[in-house]
């Protein structure tokens, strides 16, 4: 049975940064109250060029360019996401495109901040049954789009920005070794965007009465996450047969350091034993876990050989843990141009648009 390893990595975040200081000019906060209840200084915000899908991509070049893999070498795209550019098609295709991967299926999966540890784990599954050799996993968000920025309740949350694995089979052992996924739908309501769905479409009522911003009750989250960020590390060390003296970090999902505090008193393990990097990102969603990831390989603390958990919460209610031995890239004798496979994927992503195009005007003559 093959393994699945975590081989490259890479991150994207938009360049306008919000500080504390900014929203305290367009709503009744401040920049102590805020990082006092939330550890946040400064967030990333999508110009209006920015998208899921653009910057997954930027994420996912970065990613393909460490594992020195090609796009068209992929088999797999798994995107989630909390903020998806359509209900249909799947961000994961438009990423698919833009990258020319053209022998890759592509589609979304929707587990809120949990998703990306839900991503990887299906990629890792499908590695490991050996019916693929190589998958691409994406967290991606704009919620700042979903932001009611009169609420300073939420509004002081939420970041954009983007972040990729790739993950690749090998016969060695190492990369994802176990993996927690859990949900209660009996908690749906403490963390919900209520309108846009099916349930309730857009209408003039549910635009008027704010039903497509983010809704959060802040404290029962908070009590939800405090518990199960501990329990799930717990349990997926359990199931990999290690101990937490095993793992050299712990990288939590941003959303809060008074959560990510009080894992680690849950845990009974020093702060520093944790990658926190809320406060220059806020809440990224699905993104968090990897960008916090890229930042703590690039500072030197994830390292070849050493074992890692990656925890989450989010609405659904999910949350789930997995637990890694980093190897980072495979021994390859080529070397990757990124750039240049980029340019031929929009060439060939242009070709196959402009054969559909010659195929249905003769379809429509034959017609």
């Amino acid at each position: 049975m093959p393994y699945a390893h975590i081989t490259g990595w890479g991150m994207s975040v938009p360049e306008p940064v919000l500080t504390n200081d900014d929203l305290a000019k367009i709503v009744d906060t401040n920049d102590a109250w805020i990082r006092e209840r939330t550890g946040i200084r400064e967030r990333h915000i999508a110009r209006a060029s920015d998208f899921p899908s653009t910057l997954g991509t930027d994420a996912a070049l970065k990613a393909l360019s460490v594992a020195n893999l090609r796009a068209t070498d992929l088999d797999l795209i798994i995107c989630t996401t909390s903020t998806p550019e359509h209900l249909f098609p799947a961000t994961a295709c438009l990423i698919q495109d833009q990258l020319g991967a053209s022998k890759a299926g592509a589609f979304d999966l929707l587990a809120a901040c949990t998703g990306f540890i839900y991503a990887v784990n299906m990629a890792a599954q499908s590695i490991r049954s050996g019916a693929i050799k190589s998958a691409l996993v994406i967290g991606t968000e704009t919620l700042s789009r979903f932001v009611n920025w009169e609420d300073r309740n939420t509004c002081i949350l939420f970041g954009d920005g983007a972040g990729a694995f790739v993950l690749q089979a090998s016969d060695q052992p190492g990369g994802v070794l176990a993996t927690v996924m859990r949900s209660d739908g009996s908690g749906s309501n403490l963390l919900t965007l209520p309108a846009g769905g099916s349930r309730h479409p857009a209408t003039e009522a549910t635009i008027r009465e704010g039903q497509h911003y983010i809704f959060m009750d802040g404290r029962e989250v908070f009590r939800f996450a405090t518990r199960v960020m501990a329990s799930s590390t717990e349990e997926v060390l359990k199931l990999a047969g290690l101990t937490k003296d095993d793992i050299s970090v712990i990288i939590p999902h941003q959303a809060n350091s008074r959560i990510i505090d009080a894992a680690a008193r849950g845990l009974k393990l020093p702060i520093e034993r944790f990658v926190v990097n809320v406060d220059r990102y806020g809440n990224t969603s699905t993104a968090s876990i990897p960008i916090a990831t890229v930042e703590a390989v690039e500072k030197g603390r994830v390292k070849a050989g050493e074992k890692v958990v990656f925890v989450g919460f989010g609405a659904g209610l999910t949350w789930g843990a997995l637990v890694a031995e980093w190897t980072g890239p495979l021994p390859t004798p080529r070397k990757v141009n990124v750039g240049r496979d980029r340019l031929w994927g929009r060439i060939r992503s242009i070709l196959h648009r402009i054969e559909r195009f010659l195929e249905g005007i003769i379809w429509g003559r034959r017609a």
